[in-house]
């Protein structure tokens, strides 16, 4: 995929919709404003939340902020929605083959509107179109209607799409950035960017979330250079880090179809599997599994969803080659098969949209009642004393109780790292099952939040075939004091750095038959700092295979410094793997590289088979695949 023109339409669409955002609250806050009088409930909803974010040009900011970010998210949806036929009538693009406003508008200018979508605000649109209603001071009639159907669209769409579409009667409505018409807006912007042919690929929704965040990542990056810390606000943006496809590929196929060519070694999935690294020794421990369904995938920091859409075509054509009716998969491998966690609601609206648009692709009809994808965005909860009170059981232990109910207090910051007890989780389900709102409006708010806690609690605690990751990189000197206490108490042997913890995580996520698939950086395999995660690792597990990337960059930011592989939970780690050594700058390079070492299986081609008996026999445990067997020997001989 060409990424050059999606960079800067994603940087200067978040510009200008924070600017025209930040203009709409402004406008709907002035006294007097008809939003006050006209939308009271939503004006209270956007002060609270101004109050949350920290009150005067600072809570406006971070509304503004997060709003223009949920617009700009609609907006590529929408566009992408569009570009394949799925909305019906263009919402933001005009219709085809011709040039100017949006299809919707021209339909409703000529006086077809679709009243099964356009029912809050058609007699408005209908008397601004025809000048029998004035549109608010200083907006053009046009484009005050295109905007109310821009609502009723989203509140249309989020029935089949809640975690995208907003509810009516939410803030975010208010504040639709006013200039969507214009030559130059984001909304025409879009409509040139993402062509037809680029939105054939649902791949395009990763790399315009991380082009649309590179501003903040350099911000960010920039206050470590001043020793600022980073915590809930910067994490997202710190962290994240879109994954070239041919790693994920590489880590898809060698988990998700490895555990099925296991299975079924006659499987003609090896087929489609171009990055595929087949056993070198007999394997017999393995997870079994009783069909498709039992393939059970988390990407537990899922970002855009990358990994979980490759997997969802590997599923696919698994299902399909079991007999399935291209009816039935899709909604199955949403059911069953993909699960995702997200700190970031923006990135876990987008994976889930990008599961859902994997599922309408494969059956036009999947949109008329679609499935919800797995992604749970990990919030924040907490509750106060009075609360704590009913949710706690008689007879059990109230201290661990209350922990567990506030143990996600700090979501947004710990996101997956939070590590629920697995029976007071059904202890809890089952005293929650019983209780009563009785009534009372606060109790059953409680409630709902105790739902929520065990909805997420839950999702981390699954046995899963498959773990796959690329987690968030940062290592302890940019952790604020929250993260970084947090760290030493909970994942004392990888303190140092974020993707080392997600490594252990990942462990405990997998069936202690199943598969780890994770790219991280690379300064773990050797330091004396990572000496206990190299214990770990190699205690009980084996690798299947490993590749290390390595250039003269040496940015992980870049994969020039990166290691992925896959871990089995129950392989013995006498067990020989490749191991594959990629040097040129470039992913395209390495890419290039490991196709070919993949075939030749060569140490020229930089490929080496390795054991972790042979790492555990050298002091300290590093894992130095490319020694000869004659320099392993002077280890295990002494």
């Amino acid at each position: 995929m060409d990424t050059a023109p999606l960079k800067p339409f994603a940087t200067s669409a978040r510009t200008e919709l924070i600017r025209e955002v930040s203009a709409r609250i402004t406008a709907v806050l002035a006294q007097g404003s008809p939003e006050r009088v006209e939308q009271p409930r939503a004006i209270a909803a956007l002060e609270r939340a101004i109050a949350a974010g920290g009150g005067g040009a600072r809570g406006k900011g971070h509304v503004a902020d997060k709003v223009a970010y949920t617009w700009f998210n609609r907006i590529i949806a929408l566009r992408f929605m569009d570009a394949n036929g799925y909305t019906g009538i263009g919402v933001v693009s005009p219709a085809a083959d011709q040039l100017g406003q949006p299809a919707v508008l021209a339909a409703a200018k000529a006086g077809q509107v679709d009243g099964d979508v356009v029912k809050t605000n058609l007699s408005t649109i209908t008397g601004l179109l025809n000048g029998t209603r004035q549109p608010r001071l200083g907006v053009d009639a046009q484009a005050e209607a295109y905007e109310l159907l821009l609502a009723d669209y989203c509140r249309y769409w989020n029935k089949a799409m809640p975690f995208m579409f907003e509810r009516e009667g939410d803030f975010t409505e208010l504040l639709i950035p006013a200039n969507l018409l214009a030559d130059d807006s984001v909304l025409n912007r879009s409509v040139k960017v993402l062509t037809e042919a680029v939105c054939q690929d649902v791949e395009v929704i990763g790399w315009l979330y991380q082009f649309y965040i590179s501003e903040r990542k350099d911000e960010v990056f920039a206050g470590f250079k001043k020793n600022n810390k980073a915590g809930a606000d910067e994490i997202p943006a710190a962290t994240q880090l879109f994954t070239p496809h041919w790693i994920v590929r590489y880590l898809v196929e060698n988990s998700v179809g490895r555990l099925w060519m296991l299975n079924h070694p006659g499987s003609r999935l090896i087929e489609q599997m171009e990055f595929y690294v087949a056993p070198v020794d007999e394997e017999t421990d393995f997870l079994k599994l009783a069909g498709p369904e039992d393939l059970k995938v988390i990407d537990p920091a899922c970002g855009s969803g990358h990994m979980l859409t490759y997997a969802f075509d590997l599923l696919y054509a698994i299902y399909e080659e079991e007999g399935y009716t291209p009816s039935q998969i899709p909604s199955l491998i949403l059911t069953h098969n993909l699960y995702g966690t997200e700190i970031d609601p923006r990135a876990g609206a987008l994976a889930a949209f990008a599961l859902t648009m994997k599922a309408a692709a494969t059956r036009k009809l999947f949109l008329k009642n679609p499935v919800e994808p797995n992604v749970c965005v990990l919030d924040p909860i907490t509750f106060t004393a009075n609360e704590l009170s009913y949710l706690v059981t008689k007879g059990g232990d109230r201290h661990a109780e209350e922990a567990f109910w506030n143990q996600f207090a700090n979501a947004d910051t710990f996101g997956s790292l939070i590590q629920p007890d697995p029976k007071l989780t059904v202890r809890l389900a089952d005293h929650l099952a019983i209780l009563d709102d009785e009534g009372d409006i606060l109790r059953a708010a409680a409630l709902d939040r105790a739902a929520r806690v065990i909805d997420h609690a839950v999702y981390l605690t699954r046995g899963y075939a498959v773990a796959i990751a690329n987690p968030p990189y940062m290592g302890s000197k940019q952790m604020n004091s929250l993260l970084s206490q947090f760290m030493k108490d909970e994942y004392p042997d990888s303190k140092q750095d974020l993707y080392g913890a997600f490594v252990v995580r990942g462990i405990e996520l997998a069936d202690r038959r199943g598969l780890l698939a994770i790219v991280i950086g690379d300064t773990w395999m050797s330091i004396k700092s990572f000496e206990a995660m190299r214990l770990r690792l190699l205690s009980g597990h084996a690798f299947d295979s490993f590749v290390h990337m390595r250039d003269v960059s040496n940015h992980p930011d870049i994969f020039g410094a990166n290691a992925a592989f896959v871990l089995s939970m129950a392989g013995d780690r006498t067990r020989r793997a490749p191991f594959v050594r990629l040097t040129p700058l470039g992913t395209e390079r390495k890419e290039q590289d490991l196709r070919v070492a993949l075939v030749e299986r060569t140490k020229d081609a930089g490929c080496y088979l390795a054991s972790g008996e042979d790492f555990a026999a050298i002091p300290g445990s590093p894992i130095v695949y490319w020694l000869s067997e004659k320099m392993r020997a002077v280890f295990t001989l002494g």
